[in-house]
């Protein structure tokens, strides 16, 4: 970088766009920047050179000197308005967020602008910084810090009622909640988040954020009719703004459809002229599962688990909901197995199964204990006997209710009585 400075001119600013390479046009906007004037023309054009010289750090993946350029602007924060001040300081923390790896430094990068913007006393900004470091905290997996953050960052926002940070705030909350598995306070977040946005415009992009969260806390209650409408709503809005969100609400679409075994529709879906625009690993994971669900077989089930682990073992949504749907379809099949014997090898229910012996022989162990069918495990022998299921007899229920029957008539009797006696 230049000790000499350039004239904050749009003549330097061309001459940087049209540099042989990227790092002279670096130089020449550094240098840009460091000229003195505060003139009205010189401020607007230093706010363009920052812009440009954002995008050019970001390119050439420069995250050290992204954050070293925030530090380097704090004085010229306070020649600009508050308003610019925050447009430019997020634009670069979105600039960060777009290099790979980033993520401890985004978080440092946050705590020094919250400790600035305090002492500095700009309230908006903060706010803002802080719910972004929020998120980042989350996605860290730093739930407690997130958290301690999030809830006095809630109560101060709500004082001031500003309601499209609020919506983010209680967006952000909601899914906290539901990363720690607290489910009721997760739809008292979005709740939240849904009453403060219906009090003001909301951008597409995150009505469909709320509408993607309302369809994950329905499916994890087992309403897959209801998260289907609001997955289908959430593609909708990221599809018309070409969001990359659009293929993880078709994928959980897809996922709703298969838990409601409506498997079948899946191709259907896939195919159709919306499904086509996100041909990818993505939507042939869950084209595996259905066709899995649909033959009800577990091979085939295993192999697209094992084949897409990506896409479906390391999603949390589609791990837990098809953990449940691979239990459920392994239940049936032993149970479809098992159905003619009396007596029979656990290696031969092993082999028509086409699963590990000692998988089929613990699963066999936890149905017995949940009384999905009756019988015990011969270990020694290394069999499974099965015994036919116990017929209630009809006459315990039957003197239970004329015993109660009996109590009734005593205690009117008794009642009567009291009356004449009186």
């Amino acid at each position: 970088m230049s000790t000499s400075y350039l004239p904050a001119t749009t003549e330097s600013i061309s001459e940087a766009l049209e540099a042989k390479n990227s790092s002279d046009s670096i130089s020449i906007l550094y240098r840009v920047l460091e000229n003195p004037s505060s003139s009205p023309e010189a401020l607007r054009i230093k706010e363009q050179a920052i812009t440009n010289l954002s995008d050019l750090l970001t390119q050439e993946n420069r995250a050290e000197d992204l954050r070293n350029l925030l530090t380097q602007l704090r004085p010229f924060f306070n020649l600009i308005p508050k308003a610019k001040t925050a447009k430019i300081v997020r634009g670069i923390i979105d600039a960060v967020a777009k290099i790979p790896n980033t993520s401890d430094l985004q978080i440092s990068l946050c705590k020094e602008m919250v400790q600035w913007t305090r002492a500095e006393k700009r309230t908006f900004l903060r706010q803002r910084v802080e719910a972004r470091l929020a998120a980042l905290l989350m996605e860290n997996k730093e739930y407690p810090e997130a958290l301690n953050l999030l809830t006095g960052l809630i109560k101060e926002v709500r004082r001031l009622d500003d309601k499209l940070l609020l919506v983010d705030i209680d967006l952000l909350e909601s899914k906290l909640h539901f990363s720690l598995r607290n489910l009721p306070k997760a739809k008292a977040a979005l709740t939240a988040a849904r009453t403060a946005a219906n009090a003001i415009y909301v951008p597409p992009a995150q009505q469909g954020t709320i509408d993607l969260q309302s369809g994950i806390l329905h499916a994890e209650e087992k309403d897959y009719k209801t998260a289907y409408s609001y997955f289908f709503e959430a593609f909708e809005a990221f599809n018309a703004l070409e969001d990359p969100r659009a293929v993880f609400s078709l994928k959980y679409m897809l996922l709703c459809k298969i838990m409601v075994n409506q498997a079948d529709d899946v191709a259907g879906t896939v195919l159709s002229k919306a499904g086509l625009q996100y041909q990818g690993n993505e939507l042939d994971a869950m084209k595996a599962v259905a066709d899995a669900h649909s033959k009800r077989s577990l091979k085939l089930f295993e192999t697209a688990l094992r084949d897409y682990k990506a896409q479906l073992e390391e999603d949390p949504i589609v791990h837990r909901h098809l953990s449940s749907l691979y239990d459920t379809l392994l239940e049936q099949n032993l149970c479809r197995l098992i159905e003619p014997f009396s007596r029979v090898e656990i290696a031969h229910i092993a082999e028509l199964i086409e699963l590990p012996l000692d998988h089929v022989e613990k699963k066999l162990s936890q149905m017995i204990l949940d009384k999905k069918f009756a019988g015990t495990l011969d270990q020694g022998a290394g069999c499974l006997i099965i015994f036919d299921d116990p017929k209630t007899d009809a006459i315990y229920p039957a003197t239970l209710e004329t015993i109660s029957n009996i109590g009734k008539v005593v205690d009117s009797l008794y009642i009567r009585s009291a009356k004449i006696m009186a």
